[in-house]
């Protein structure tokens, strides 16, 4: 596939940011007409909606977003935490239900289910299996899986994920010592970088930037997503934006 003029990827390469807000101190980079999602993404391919996480959007919501933004623009919608952090993973199917028939509403520009999973959530192949389930086949799209529980970087949890067609995330700062790097099924690679050393907040410099390029272009997966949730201080469409750049 072509993302720019003379220059052909192996896979198609999406960077954005957690959400869509354009800081001030950015502003001039983007168009000045329009909602702060319509500016967004004339410039960025892809964003994370983690509000979903929190409470509930409504279908026609979901469905102005979807027309605010060009055909190619993808959508990772993080599931709801009354599904994600239910005890033992023992969820409502209700909900799972529901949550699909609103994100429906972004149509062809839904991309990715985020699975974020508590630390106390330890690896068992029945309440999860269950839930994936759910999710892919109520939201017919790839869901990416970022745990935080030691027992899920381990090799039976990484085959487990594989298997089931679910990416494991590569998370900066890492929970594990394979955290860092993308684990699980192969077909996509989902990089979530929440800043470091201070999370949500440190900006990542032009070294660390330019070794997150290589990294990217090295990825063997068909699509892979880049997400900046260095939010807090504005940090993440600044790194966003540079990779972009880079490209």
């Amino acid at each position: 596939m072509t993302d720019r003029p003379g220059r052909t990827r192996k896979h198609a390469l999406r960077i954005g940011t957690a959400g869509w807000n354009v800081p001030s101190q950015h502003a001039d980079a983007f168009k000045a007409e329009g909602s702060h999602l319509e500016r967004y993404a004339s410039v960025l391919n892809c964003t994370e909606i983690n509000t979903s996480f929190y409470r509930p959007h409504r279908r026609t919501t979901y469905e102005r977003w979807s027309a605010a933004v060009p055909a190619g623009f993808r959508f990772a919608v993080k599931v709801p935490q009354s599904i994600s952090h239910a005890p033992e993973l023992r969820f409502d199917r209700a909900d799972v239900d529901r949550f699909c028939e609103e994100i429906s509403g972004l149509g062809q520009k839904l991309g990715v289910l985020l699975l974020q999973l508590p630390s106390s959530t330890i690896f068992a192949r029945r309440g999860a299996g269950k839930l994936v389930i759910a999710l892919q086949k109520g939201g017919q799209v790839p869901v990416v899986c970022e745990p935080r529980h030691a027992s899920w970087f381990t090799r039976p949890a990484d085959d487990w994920l594989a298997q089931r067609g679910v990416a494991r995330v590569a998370a900066d700062p890492p929970r594990a010592a394979n955290g860092a790097a993308p684990g699980g099924w192969t077909g996509l690679a989902y990089f979530r970088l929440h800043g470091s050393p201070r999370v949500y907040y440190s900006s990542y410099d032009a070294a660390a930037l330019a070794a997150l390029k290589v990294r990217l272009a090295g990825c063997a997966a068909a699509s892979v997503w880049c997400i900046f949730d260095n939010t807090a201080s504005g940090a993440a469409m600044a790194n966003a934006r540079q990779l972009v750049e880079a490209r």
